[in-house]
């Protein structure tokens, strides 16, 4: 083949070649005539005619693709995307089908690009179409990326085996060559050969089945819409399905390995409902016949959009009445929610480029809200929303955060892009619009933008355009969606009496990283207010402190309540500072209503102590929601050292009273961490007064849960997290009721129902001891339940005993007994036990360069391992070690944004202990009651 390709090199003069000045080299020893990234433009792929034929015994495939293609300037290159790729033959046709050339043409490869170049002896001509033809084969991927090989055991104790693939963001190019970027949107048909004893699918229903020779089958199907390659998908299984229909007919099917068809119920059920109503909700029907839904034994997220052929893990998809519990329901629910929302929201409106991967991303988390609200009241998902603004604001308090919308440009910088800024900050943007701008103008708004870039590619600014009416008079103007340009000028929204320019407001938003603090100054019936990047790793005395706020300013659109009155006051903030007069004698004001808005508020002078004093006396005056932001605000200013700690600690006082949920478990959650970093510490006295301070003021709410599974969603979640917290705390009550259900689970063989909501805290009591501990480990090795293995998997890394949480790593690792796509999660889970995070952290070390292979670099498993192990740290060698470490490894460090996240993290934790540490101390010492500790 190398002999072949030097024959036929003709000299590089070209039209079509990279004018950078240095041509790369590609693994022929010859010069490579594109030398960026991206592809060139010129040549557009219109139609893929895909056959692909893997073999499950000997894992590897074989395929072939015909790319119709549109030449836009003349040239003798076809540049396009390859990985890991065999190519055994390359021709160009012309129209009429006609070989450009009657000899092979060469292939040459640039791997560090990713990219392929087929030479054509005769110039392709502008304006003219050509197919290119492409023969290839490969083994399937030994990982979660491409089409790869995935494996599942039978209650028989059979190992099957499978082909599935993902291709999100850049992996299509491991399957097939092909224009791997989104912008380059074609039409597919794609035809599989398999055996009987398989089935094949894919993004389009089965147009006929050919036999073939040797008993093998082909399946063709249907043509698919236009659409980007890293949503295509196909699949080679043997699993079994059920289905249903929408009312608009479109069918909808759950496939899972045989053995765990009964669990696929649910989903159909949530699948069908969540599709009609997102068919209403953004009037446009779904574009496709039907809709598979599948659930992958090996898959490293939590669930793919690929159109009409959606993948998940088990876990996300797979809902055994059981055993899993009201908040695997939830999960299940909200996943399938995502998923859907993405067949229009990235499917058939897909960003530009990776840089504004949040138009997918942020879109999809938030509909997940919308759309299980509509559906399924009773599952309360908008408690949870506030938990995902908190993750968000987390995130975007260090320097270490991003932009929303940022420059990505490598495989690597691209994975980093599916982070918590496009996800969930992408949604509290989203849901901060659409109270601001109400739900009907929000709804229309993006319906708008669904129909003017249906099939298409969108940026940023094209999102804000829509929403802000200003269509051109061409577009399509019924008045419900959309108005012509003499009817609606840009700035059509009025916001607290204003005018405003939504692009420009939003691009504060999209354009800037962090989050604004808005400081409140009561000065009698006047507010004095201003804002301010909000940083956690930094004090305004710090000498950096100046250079970090420069240039910063959000258009913020505040809300705020006061005592005298329970309607919502609007104010936009577009400057540093401003002021408001309010009427009337008002004891009290609470900024940023239910928290809509994506914000810190801090009160000065007495403004902490009214709010503490009304929490106290009356919190009722307060929605949960606020009180809820309210205890998360004070401690995340604490962090910042804007509030003194003893001021947040009071605050929690009134959880006492509190009822709901959501306040409770944020002040919990608070106080628990405060408990696991002073634990780790082995700071005694703290965490014995600590401990003694939680159990005997949330002891009420502790004695009141019942080890069922009764009541409401929001019962059942406080239930699962207080029993939990109580059990680890060492409560006496609480740890003896676990070991008793416990006994007589393994006294039944693991036959009798655990209540779902507890029952992890049952098996980490259980797995304290030798046998308990023995006992969990063979029956994960036997549950036919994801949701149960789950379960018993983090109870086992609960274990103290440190040889014990060293085999559960090591098992990770080997990948058998423990699935690889669960190791990420583990080492997680071993980072959390005070007896393991040491251990965690040197495993993830030790084992850097195999865990890189299995997961790829700046992939989501990746990053949760560099944080979740590095998150335990809270002293000055810890962090030296840290840095070393990424030193150490300085090539992939430096491509990677999270490592940088980790570091600030440690930088955090430290500063906290260092000011807070002995006021923490004082205050306990000051608020436990006699005899308590």
């Amino acid at each position: 083949m190398f002999l072949l390709i030097l024959a036929l090199l003709p000299c590089y003069s070209v039209v079509g070649i990279s004018s950078d000045d240095s041509p790369h080299v590609a693994t022929n020893g010859l010069p490579f005539p594109w030398s960026k990234v991206r592809l060139p433009n010129y040549i557009i792929p219109i139609h893929y005619h895909l056959l692909i034929h893997p073999n499950l015994t000997a894992l590897n495939f074989s395929g072939s693709v015909r790319i119709e293609i549109d030449v836009k300037n003349n040239t003798n290159w076809v540049v396009l995307h390859s990985k890991n790729l065999e190519i055994t033959t390359a021709t160009i046709l012309d129209e009429s089908e006609a070989l450009q050339s009657d000899k092979q043409l060469p292939v040459l490869e640039y791997p560090a690009h990713e990219q392929i170049a087929i030479f054509s002896p005769k110039i392709l001509i502008s304006g003219e179409k050509y197919f290119l033809h492409l023969e290839f084969a490969a083994p399937l991927a030994d990982g979660f990326y491409g089409f790869y090989r995935s494996t599942y055991k039978t209650k028989n104790g059979e190992t099957r085996v499978l082909a599935s693939t993902h291709f999100e963001p850049t992996s299509a190019r491991m399957a097939f060559p092909c224009f791997d970027e989104p912008s380059f949107k074609a039409n597919y048909s794609i035809k599989i050969r398999r055996r009987q004893t398989h089935i094949a699918l894919s993004n389009m229903p089965i147009e006929q089945t050919v036999p073939l020779e040797d008993g093998l089958f082909e399946d063709h199907f249907e043509a698919s819409v236009r659409m980007s390659t890293y949503l295509v998908a196909f699949i080679v299984c043997d699993f079994k399905s059920v289905s249903g229909r929408t009312t608009s007919g479109i069918d909808v099917s759950i496939y899972a390995v045989p053995d765990k068809w009964h669990q696929t119920h649910y989903a159909l059920e949530a699948a069908v409902k969540m599709l009609e109503f997102y068919e209403e909700y953004f009037n446009i029907y779904y574009p496709l016949p039907k809709q598979d839904l599948i659930a992958i034994p090996d898959f490293q997220s939590g669930a793919m959009e690929n159109w009409g052929l959606t993948t998940y893990r088990e876990t996300s998809l797979l809902f055994d009445p059981d055993t899993s519990s009201a908040s695997d329901k939830l999960w299940v629910t909200m996943v399938i929610g995502h998923e859907l929302a993405h067949q229009w929201f990235g499917n058939l409106v897909t960003m530009e480029w990776w840089n504004d991967i949040w138009l997918n991303e942020g879109f999809a988390r938030y509909m997940e809200f919308v759309s299980v609200d509509a559906t399924y009241p009773d599952l309360r998902v908008e408690d949870y929303l506030l938990d995902t603004c908190f993750a968000a604001i987390g995130r975007d308090s260090l320097n270490s955060s991003r932009p929303i919308s940022s420059a990505a440009e490598n495989p690597t910088q691209i994975k980093e892009m599916f982070d918590t800024v496009s996800y969930d900050k992408g949604a509290c943007i989203l849901h901060m619009l659409r109270h601001f701008l109400t739900d009907d103008v929000f709804q229309s708004g993006i319906v708008r933008y669904l129909r003017r870039f249906s099939y298409k590619n969108a940026k940023n600014e094209d999102l804000w355009d829509s929403i802000a009416n200003t269509c051109s008079d061409d577009d399509f103007t019924s008045g419900e969606f959309c108005y012509s340009s003499g009817q609606a000028a840009k700035n059509a929204y009025r916001y607290a009496g204003e005018h405003l320019d939504l692009k420009v407001m939003m691009n504060t938003w999209t354009l800037q990283k962090g989050i604004p603090l808005v400081t409140v100054d009561r000065q009698g019936s006047v507010l004095k207010i201003r804002q301010e990047r909000f940083l956690k790793t930094m004090l305004p005395s710090d000498p950096a402190w100046l250079s970090m706020q420069q240039g910063y300013l959000w258009h913020v659109p505040l809300t705020y309540m006061t005592s005298n009155s329970k309607t919502i006051v609007r104010h936009l903030l577009e400057t540093q500072s401003d002021t408001i007069k309010i009427q009337g004698d008002v004891k009290w004001v609470k900024f940023n209503t239910d928290m809509n808005g994506y914000y810190i508020v801090h009160y000065e002078g007495d403004g902490w102590d009214t709010l503490i004093n009304l929490m106290k006396k009356n919190h009722t005056a307060l929605s949960y929601k606020d009180r809820a932001n309210l205890v998360h605000n004070a401690f995340q200013l604490v962090t910042a050292g804007r509030l003194p700690l003893s001021k947040a600690l009071d605050l929690t006082g009134y959880l006492k009273s509190e009822t709901h949920n959501v306040p409770l478990l944020q002040g919990l959650g608070y106080l628990e961490t405060f408990y696991k970093m002073v634990e780790k510490r082995n700071i005694i006295d703290v965490t014995q007064n600590l401990k003694a301070y939680i159990l005997h003021y949330f002891k009420a709410v502790i004695d009141k849960q019942t080890w069922s599974d009764t009541g409401s969603v929001s019962d059942r979640k406080l239930r699962s997290e207080v029993v939990s917290l109580a059990c680890d705390l060492g409560y006496l009550p609480c740890v003896e009721k676990a070991k008793d259900l416990f006994n007589s689970w393994v006294k039944s063989k693991g036959t009798i129902s655990l209540p779902t909501d507890v029952t992890e805290t049952i098996y980490s009591i259980g797995a304290q001891e030798e046998e308990g501990w023995t006992f969990l480990l063979e029956k994960y090795q036997v549950s036919f339940s994801e949701a149960e293995k789950y379960k018993i998997l983090g109870a086992l890394t609960t274990s103290r005993v440190s040889d014990k949480l060293l085999r559960l790593l090591n098992l990770g690792m080997e990948g058998e007994v423990i699935k690889t796509q669960d190791l990420s999660s583990l080492i997680y889970s071993v980072a959390r036990n005070p007896k393991g995070h040491f251990m965690a952290w040197n495993f993830v070390k030790k084992n850097w360069n195999t865990l890189v292979e299995k997961f790829q670099l700046g992939s989501f498993c990746i990053r949760n391992i560099i944080i979740g192990t590095t998150a335990q740290f809270s002293s000055k060698d810890e962090l030296e070690g840290i840095k070393e470490f990424f030193e150490s490894i300085q090539e992939q460090s430096s491509q990677l944004r999270v490592t940088q996240v980790a570091v600030e993290n440690v930088q955090k934790n430290i500063m906290w202990l260092e000011r807070n540490l002995e006021p923490l101390r004082m205050w306990l010492q000051k608020n436990l009651p006699r005899g308590t500790n």
